[in-house]
């Protein structure tokens, strides 16, 4: 029941200042709806509470990836990470990645994981360092059924991306977009009407998804490759540092929150030479935006993304949404952000590691123009890119931490799915550029699944089976891997932390849970006793 205005207004005084009768009626509907307010949230309450019972839990460690308020509710477009790397086994190309749809729970049906139709998903290069895009891949889907007389993903178990049991399949088209001064002089299909890899909804479902995965990379125009589909989350990270940095004596590190979790990967892997301007102005930016079709029939821009982390811990809440909306050409407005970042005056406070003087000069290296000799464009614009010299090859042997590690090839030089850019951040931040040396870090120094070899290289998504299942003949429960029942699988049925005992805690939350909805029950009918009785009163007046 929702609250009226009319239900909450104040009565209209009587003669000499006294109720009148349409006084006291107002009067008497408003303690009523209160009453009845009040029994309805307890009661919803205490029920949710019961409802949710330990997993109320994990959902609190999502809190990254949603990195402003208005995106936080639209996952079909919330970029979650920009990638832009030379191809290891490929050097003359560069490959770009993008993911959106932070969080996905693998075995989330039965509607499961898709890109948005009302969606461009955008990926800009600058090719110039002025801020501006040169070129724009874009990417857009459109959902299939062949069959609407069913709720499954899936009718039987699917062998390939033409199986006619795979009930609900999206197919694509790319387009590259040509630019002088921001506006659009050339069109050109790239792709047309390719098959996107769908969600790995399980083991008996899908006994091969590598085999659908090597189904979903195809040729597409100008000699590139494409894939676009579900993903593992490449991105590995200890989003505790939310919990006022990593638990405030850094005893909250080394797991990987982002494990077991998907996204949807789009990838593309193009001949160099299409993206930079020439081999002797080598350097290129690139970033990601996702525009969304408004009510007026045009398109508003959504989300952007380059540089990890940014958003998120660079860009105050006020302006995180503005972000989203804006143009690299314009960062200029952002600038005192990154001159004077809060994250490093947080570190000093929590930490008592002294924050590095004022202006970072530093910072507006890695984060808008790129690094002197390194990857910094002439006659550059300051704007928010990730900025890859496209000369520097890539390496056999990748280093975690990138250039501060001696390995030019990564981060803050492009990005590889390699890179450990929340240690590369947090030492950057705190001074590694200006001669503050620091090993800061999350103890998480690598993705929880193995990347591949060969384009697109993201790891496969996780399955939808996997996680604790039944017994078998008193035996130990196995994941959707074979293997034996693991401390995750623990977790996943108790929704326990890791740092947690795992004994008795799950009874615990449980009964708790099981309280609250019981006494929410108790309060609703406490409530509508009191409403009862407030009416007999009023009947024997």
């Amino acid at each position: 029941m929702t609250a009226t205005t009319q239900d909450i207004q104040e009565p209209r005084p009587g003669k000499a200042g006294k109720p009148g009768k349409a006084g006291k009626r107002a009067r008497l509907r408003s303690r009523r709806t209160v009453a009845v307010l009040a029994c309805g949230s307890l009661a919803t309450a205490g029920i949710a509470g019961a409802a949710a019972g330990p997993l109320s839990l994990r959902s609190a460690q999502a809190s990254s990836h949603r990195e402003a308020p208005q995106i936080s509710g639209q996952p079909e477009y919330d970029t979650t990470d920009v990638y832009a790397y030379q191809s290891p086994d490929k050097p003359d190309t560069t490959t770009l990645t993008v993911n959106w749809w932070p969080f996905a729970e693998p075995a989330g049906g039965p509607n499961f994981y898709k890109f948005a139709t009302d969606a461009q998903y955008d990926v800009h290069v600058d090719s110039d360092g002025d801020g501006q895009g040169d070129l724009i891949y874009r990417w857009t889907f459109k959902d299939n059924y062949r069959s609407g007389d069913t709720f499954l993903y899936n009718t039987g178990q699917v062998t390939s991306l033409d199986d006619k049991d795979l009930n609900f399949y999206q197919t694509y088209d790319i387009d590259l977009l040509r630019l002088k001064d921001q506006k659009v002089v050339s069109s050109t299909k790239v792709a047309d009407n390719l098959i996107a890899a769908p969600s790995n909804v399980g083991k008996a479902s899908m006994p091969d998804y590598q085999k659908l995965r090597d189904q979903a990379v195809r040729p597409v125009a100008g000699g590139a490759k494409s894939f676009a589909g579900q993903a593992d989350d490449p991105f590995f990270l200890d989003l505790r540092a939310f919990d006022l940095l990593y638990g405030g004596d850094l005893s909250e590190v080394g797991r990987d929150t982002l494990a077991g979790y998907n996204v949807q990967s789009v990838a593309l892997q193009v001949p160099t030479s299409t993206l930079r301007q020439s081999a002797a102005q080598p350097v290129i930016g690139v970033w990601s935006t996702t525009q969304r079709k408004n009510a007026s029939g045009g398109w508003s821009q959504v989300s952007r993304l380059a540089n990890p982390l940014v958003n998120e811990l660079v860009v105050p809440v006020k302006d995180k949404d503005r972000f989203n909306a804006s143009a690299p050409w314009n960062d200029a407005q952002f600038l005192k952000y990154v001159t004077d970042p809060e994250l490093a005056r947080l570190i000093e406070k929590i930490y008592g590691i002294k924050a590095p003087a004022l202006p970072r000069k530093d910072l507006i290296q890695a984060f808008l123009t790129g690094v002197p000799k390194l990857n910094q464009p002439p006659n550059v614009r300051p704007a928010e890119a990730l900025r890859l010299n496209t000369s520097i090859q890539p390496t056999d042997q990748p280093k975690r931490l990138g250039v501060l590690d001696g390995d030019n090839a990564g981060y803050p030089n492009g990005r590889r799915l390699t890179d450990d850019v929340v240690d590369i951040s947090l030492q950057v931040v705190e001074g590694e550029l200006v001669g503050q040396k620091n090993d800061l870090g999350d103890a998480v120094d690598a993705n929880d699944r193995a990347f591949g070899k060969t384009f697109p290289y993201l790891a496969l998504p996780t399955s939808g089976s996997e996680g604790p299942l039944a017994k078998k003949n008193g035996g130990d429960s196995t994941n959707g891997s074979g293997q034996g029942s693991t401390n995750q699988s623990a977790r996943l049925q108790t929704g326990l932390r890791p740092q947690d005992s795992g004994t008795g805690d799950d009874d615990t939350v449980l009964i708790a849970s099981a309280s609250a909805g019981a006494a929410g029950l108790v309060l609703a009918g406490v409530g509508l006793l009191w409403l009862r009785a407030n009416r007999r009163s009023r009947a024997g007046r």
